[in-house]
């Protein structure tokens, strides 16, 4: 099972004139990297506690969840299998999975939206079989994310976090909480429709006032990108040396970088942005940085 990892802390020159750090959970591990690490340690700890030696879960063809789980399983002597949306592909990321070992199933979408009864389909009778929920959203996951509030300065003025389903943010407020901090907490969805992000958050965490949700900046939803991002990831990247990828991380930089520059922060502020990793989805895109 996992040990315990702090990933580095480091400052981030990139906006000038004021004091930003960025918590590197990128260089935990190459295939197990960012929240998906953090995600999935609780997990494996369920597994064996339960007896469990087959983790079953969902994603898309490009999901780094896919390939975190199957690392992750390959390196604990576990099982893996996954239900794929969609139709049959072959990419990059679904090779790394199957090097790991996991089996692919791939399901059509209408299917795919109810998880748990694919689930108890295929492996409800197999004791051994444990159901993982997409992204590894899901408690344990929760319990997992709170986990790196301890590894931040106890003075951060502001914290900033990108949201797929929402569970990182959550435990990251449940870590805040536990600290009693008063660090603001503020989260950039990801995809279209974001208004179900905060509600996901606070069935965690109850009502909070340090929960800040900034919409906009998904640039038409998930995997969606413009070319001003394109081109704002590509500068971020040559001027800082940190690669960031076009789904999570670079929208929410791009948030910061819009916020700041309309003075929602003071210069004295301590501000910490969270990199959770995901860099193989650039692998899905690479046409667009050409």
């Amino acid at each position: 099972m996992f040990a315990d990892i702090h990933s580095p802390l480091q400052p981030l020159n990139f906006f000038h004139g004021y004091q930003v750090l960025v918590k590197r959970d990128d260089l935990i591990d190459p295939f197990i990297s960012g929240n998906k690490w953090r995600k999935l340690k609780y997990i494996l700890a369920e597994a064996d506690r339960t007896g469990k030696n087959h983790l079953v879960t969902f994603g898309g063809a490009y999901s780094n969840h896919l390939v975190a789980t199957a690392a992750a399983c390959a390196r604990n002597g576990l099982q893996s299998t996954a239900f794929v949306r969609g139709e049959a592909v072959e990419n990059e990321m679904l090779l790394l999975c199957k090097l790991y070992g996991m089996q692919l199933r791939f399901t059509d979408r209408l299917s795919y939206q109810n998880k748990p009864l694919l689930f108890d389909r295929y492996f409800g009778g197999d004791h051994t079989a444990l159901f993982v929920d997409e992204g590894g959203a899901g408690p344990h996951a929760v319990k997992g994310c709170a986990e790196i509030i301890a590894e931040l300065p106890a003075d951060t003025s502001h914290l900033f976090c990108a949201a797929g389903t929402g569970t990182t943010a959550a435990g990251l407020l449940k870590g805040i909480q536990a600290a009693q901090l008063k660090t603001i907490l503020h989260v950039v969805p990801v995809l279209k429709g974001d208004d179900f992000i905060s509600p996901e958050i606070l069935k965690y965490t109850g009502p909070d006032h340090r929960l800040r949700v900034h919409t906009g900046y998904h640039f038409g939803g998930y995997a969606k990108t413009s070319p001003a991002l394109i081109e704002f990831i590509k500068y971020f990247i040559a001027h800082t040396g940190i690669m960031i990828d076009p789904v999570y991380t670079s929208k929410m930089c791009y948030a910061l970088a819009d916020l700041l520059k309309h003075n929602h922060f003071n210069p004295d502020d301590k501000i910490v942005v969270l990199h959770t990793g995901g860099l193989l989805g650039l692998l899905g895109m690479k046409e667009k940085f050409h």
